[in-house]
């Protein structure tokens, strides 16, 4: 089944298009892309109550029991982005959920690339597909899966986390999707009035283990290194205690 529940909600009089909402899909974004090829605006939205192939990064699956979370897919038309500028997105993705996030959490962090992670537990992620024509990028569309009220997880994930587990509170995905969108269409101006900097200023500013020396792992074994810099293409740069830095783009290292 099919619905159709939208609002006006900004701050400068932009109309959100409507909400998409469906009862059950296999996955928001192939619905979206499917979708997308037809009249949908940038900013629409497809929401799923359940998601029954949901996927998260390079393939991994993403629980969510039917009702419990918010799992949706929202469409970006940029208007002139080019794809080396495309890392962005990503940030303006995890900062918005952040945003929500943090009206109802202290201490709610960005797992680069773009995990939304509380203490050592992951409450968020988001898988971005682009589409790219010549140098720019055409058309983005962001999936967005939020762990709000589930509270057991029965994955091979290693550290889910809900917002219900931390609070103690149940919430509304549908109230939850109406804060995203006011959070993303604000930074939609910000980039479009000339501020990716400052949007990347702050993505690196709510980074997980921002500062100190962690575990981590790459091709080479275990290292401990800090944080020393996110460049804007996407790229981590880590430092090691010897003073050696090294640069990694997404699965090349991880945290341990």
């Amino acid at each position: 089944m099919t619905t159709n529940f939208g609002t006006r909600m900004s701050t400068t009089d932009f109309e959100f298009p409507p909400v998409i909402y469906l009862e059950e899909t296999d996955s928001t974004n192939r619905e979206m892309r499917t979708r997308a090829a037809g009249e949908l605006t940038s900013e629409s939205v497809v929401m799923a109550g359940f998601q029954t192939a949901g996927r998260g990064q390079s393939g991994a699956s993403w629980e969510s029991e039917a009702g419990r979370n918010l799992t949706c897919s929202l469409l970006y038309c940029p208007v002139q982005l080019s794809a080396a500028q495309s890392f962005v997105l990503a940030e303006m993705a995890a900062l918005s959920v952040k945003h929500i996030l943090d009206r109802h959490v202290l201490a709610v962090t960005v797992k680069w690339p773009n995990d939304l992670y509380w203490m050592s537990g992951k409450v968020g992620g988001i898988l971005i597909e682009n589409e790219i024509d010549g140098d720019r990028i055409t058309r983005s569309i962001i999936g967005i899966g939020l762990n709000l009220n589930q509270k057991s997880f029965h994955s091979d994930a290693p550290n889910p986390l809900s917002l219900s587990q931390i609070t103690g509170l149940r919430y509304d995905p549908k109230d939850m999707l109406k804060q995203l969108r006011v959070e993303f269409h604000q930074l939609v101006e910000l980039l479009e009035s000339d501020g990716q900097e400052k949007i990347h200023r702050e993505y690196v500013k709510a980074q997980y283990r921002k500062n100190g020396f962690y575990l981590y792992e790459d091709a080479g074994g275990r290292f401990e290194a800090r944080l020393r810099e996110i460049e804007p293409s996407g790229h981590l740069l880590l430092e090691r205690r010897d003073g050696a830095v090294s640069r990694y783009a997404f699965k090349e290292v991880r945290h341990v």
